[in-house]
């Protein structure tokens, strides 16, 4: 049986919209504020994360994103990430253009349900806020891996994913991150793994996000 894992960018204060800064919010494009050595140590988390999947799971509006963008780029990642399968929820894409694509098109629980039994393997959902929030209020979520950057903006919007304030249930276990050992609260819904990673982010540049204005 396959595995659903989320994988997140994330702020320290909880946005995930636009990291990129590709799609017009104005707070967005903070995982470029990282420096070199972050985006390389977010490169290799990435690249792992990919070579170590099955397939990856979108919501429409995620999916078409990344498929005018990655078809025509090339690297290790670039190259691992058009090849594998894709599944897309959506009740109005027909046709999809990336390689390797299937639509999901029916009810969404059931058609993530049915992959899930198919494959054997990760199925990474990255992004994809809205197909995220329904597979975890419908326990389908195994895993969950945020990548948080250090950087705050002030203002989440009704689409970002904020953490719950309750504690993780009795299923939930933390693990350790795979670039420094942290800790986190569960999200949302028992997903069977929390994965925490803090990128370019020491001690000091977390307190300093959370307690500086000026800080980008």
């Amino acid at each position: 049986m396959g595995r659903i894992v989320i994988s997140e960018n994330i702020t320290l204060d909880g946005v995930v919209e636009d990291p990129a800064g590709a799609e017009g919010f104005s707070r967005g494009g903070w995982v470029g504020r990282i420096g070199e050595r972050g985006r390389e140590e977010a490169a290799k988390v990435l690249l792992d994360e990919a070579l170590g999947a099955e397939a990856q799971l979108f919501g429409r509006r995620t999916y078409e994103f990344l498929a005018a963008r990655w078809p025509s780029r090339s690297g290790a990642f670039a190259d691992r990430f058009n090849e594998m399968p894709k599944y897309v929820v959506s009740s109005t894409l027909k046709d999809p253009d990336w390689n390797n694509s299937t639509v999901l098109a029916g009810d969404v629980v059931q058609e993530v349900s049915k992959v899930k039994q198919e494959l054997d393997g990760e199925i990474v959902v990255a992004g994809s806020i809205r197909l995220v929030r329904t597979l975890m209020a419908n326990d389908l979520v195994d895993e969950l891996r945020l990548m948080i950057y250090p950087s705050c903006s002030g203002q989440a919007s009704a689409s970002s994913a904020r953490p719950a304030t309750k504690r993780p249930s009795a299923s939930s276990r933390r693990v350790p991150s795979t670039t420094s050992p942290t800790s986190c609260t569960s999200s949302s819904k028992r997903p069977r793994k929390v994965y925490t990673t803090y990128i370019a982010a020491t001690p000091e540049r977390v307190w300093q996000a959370l307690t500086d204005p000026a800080f980008t």
